[in-house]
């Protein structure tokens, strides 16, 4: 059974914090229910012992009585409210949760409003959606560019097939600091000195062709050496 009766605004609790509401508001309601000598939505509430009783519904209006309490204590003392028995307080909640569902205003239903609300979250949907694709477009980008770039780093430390198949033309053909380069692509240790090592060699052996790389090697030459050709002595005639 429901009854309605004017109770104590200080007898009345609730276990839903006043921090949830903006102050502002409950600011507003408090004004216009001292103006008007009352609130004009009832709290539905239950009693949880002698004179005292808790909200079920209208949190914010109880707030809002309560600082009217606050502001004129001779006017806001007193709210008015339905008082739900524990019997009937399961088919109250579903009553008030049902009310909740329903525009009570009496204004038509307009579906263009609903269509209107879909569609915008469908071009919201639609800016999200592009914004991934483009990050994730850029990420590819920037992943197949690193993969590029190891792969050319990884062919120059592959020796040609020249190379391979005739290392002994490198050491005959190459000078110093191409032999260097070589030596440390192949990842051999102390390639510098090794190059200068070889260089030498060949001053050594064949200090006048050190300096045609198409002909010299280490002592090895695929020409016969230069050979010296000596001049025959003149002739001396005398005249009488």
């Amino acid at each position: 059974m429901i009854k309605f009766f004017m109770v104590d605004v200080e007898s009345v609790t609730s276990n839903v914090p006043r921090s949830n509401f903006q102050e502002a508001d409950l600011e507003i309601l408090a004004d216009l229910i001292l103006e008007s000598g009352g609130i004009l939505k009832p709290l539905v509430i239950k009693k949880t012992g002698f004179e005292q009783y808790e909200v079920v519904d209208g949190h914010f209006e109880y707030y809002s009585a309560v600082r009217a309490r606050e502001k004129n204590f001779s006017e806001g003392d007193m709210v008015s409210a339905l008082i739900i028995s524990s019997e009937n307080e399961d088919v109250a909640l579903r009553q008030i949760a049902s009310l909740k569902g329903i525009d009570s205003s009496g204004k038509p239903v307009t579906p263009e409003l609903e269509i209107t609300k879909l569609e915008a979250r469908l071009a919201n949907l639609e800016l999200r959606l592009e914004k991934q694709f483009n990050e994730f477009k850029s990420e590819f980008i920037q992943e197949r560019q690193r993969i590029d770039s190891q792969f050319k780093q990884l062919e120059n430390l592959i020796p040609q097939k020249g190379e391979q198949s005739n290392p002994l033309s490198l050491l005959n053909s190459l000078d110093k600091d191409e032999l260097s380069i070589k030596l440390q692509r192949s990842r051999i240790s102390g390639a510098e000195k090794l190059a200068k090592a070889i260089e030498d060699a060949r001053h050594r052996e064949h200090p006048v062709l050190a300096d045609r790389p198409q002909t010299r090697s280490l002592g090895l030459y695929k020409q016969n050496p230069p050979t010296r050709v000596s001049e025959s002595p003149r002739r001396r005639t005398s005249f009488v």
